[in-house]
């Protein structure tokens, strides 16, 4: 049994079909669309791909046209991207959307995983540093083996206990400082972290086409061509 499994895709096709890894069956941690130049297409692989999806914070807001839970820091960029993504979408996708879980619980080769966006206590926009001691709370609450979550866009494994966090950074918008798109695999019972390169600045020209504004633009090419968060704009 070969499982893919993604994160943080933001429409960004490109990344998410440079990803020829062979599997058996995809889950996906959420957040298909926002902040990219292809929001229909990405969320029409998905959706004929995936096997288990659950719903992050980006496709919340796209579903339900809802701003209010965004950071400060990027709460501008966000909010654009996704009056963008909005436009793109059909009333059926954005209902799609809306109708995702917001965790799923699944048994393979008896190993029980616990799959949500961020965080088991905050679905959406729960934030924890990989080597937090709060992820000991969070394990507490499932009854699982293996947590897989998403949203900081930093892949990481680590062990607590008997225990397992997996997050496989985000295949779209990396923040690693790696500008490749990272997922995930567990393959016979062993997870693996990958990268795959992808053509960045063909999703940069689709980007510049769309006329976002100037610093919106600025920040989504530096994120999308250094792996980072710009400093200069935090």
């Amino acid at each position: 049994m070969k499982l893919l499994i993604l994160s943080d895709i933001y429409s960004n096709l490109d990344a998410l079909d440079a990803i020829c890894e062979p599997y058996d069956k995809l889950w996906v941690l959420g957040d298909i669309v926002n902040y990219g130049p292809q929001p229909k297409e990405t969320l029409e692989t998905v959706k004929a791909t995936a096997l288990v999806v659950v719903q992050g914070n980006h496709d919340y807001a796209v579903g339900h046209c809802d701003d209010s839970r965004w950071s400060a820091r990027f709460r501008e960029v966000a909010e654009a991207t996704r009056r963008f993504t909005s436009s793109q979408l059909s009333g059926p996708q954005k209902a799609w959307l809306r109708s995702l879980p917001v965790n799923a619980q699944v048994e393979r080769k008896a190993v029980r995983f616990y799959l949500t966006h961020a965080t088991p206590s905050d679905p959406h926009c729960g934030r924890i540093a990989a080597d937090s001691d709060e992820w000991v709370a969070e394990l507490e609450r499932i009854d699982a083996d293996v947590l897989l979550v998403g949203h900081s866009h930093v892949p990481f494994i680590r062990r607590i206990g008997r225990k397992l966090i997996v997050n496989p950074g985000s295949v779209g918008q990396s923040r690693s400082g790696d500008a490749r798109a990272s997922y995930a695999v567990w393959h016979d019972g062993e997870f693996i972290l990958r990268k795959a390169h992808y053509p960045v600045e063909t999703t940069i020209a689709k980007l510049k086409l769309l006329g976002f504004k100037e610093p919106i633009e600025q920040e989504l090419v530096l994120t999308l061509r250094t792996g980072e968060t710009p400093s200069a704009i935090l």
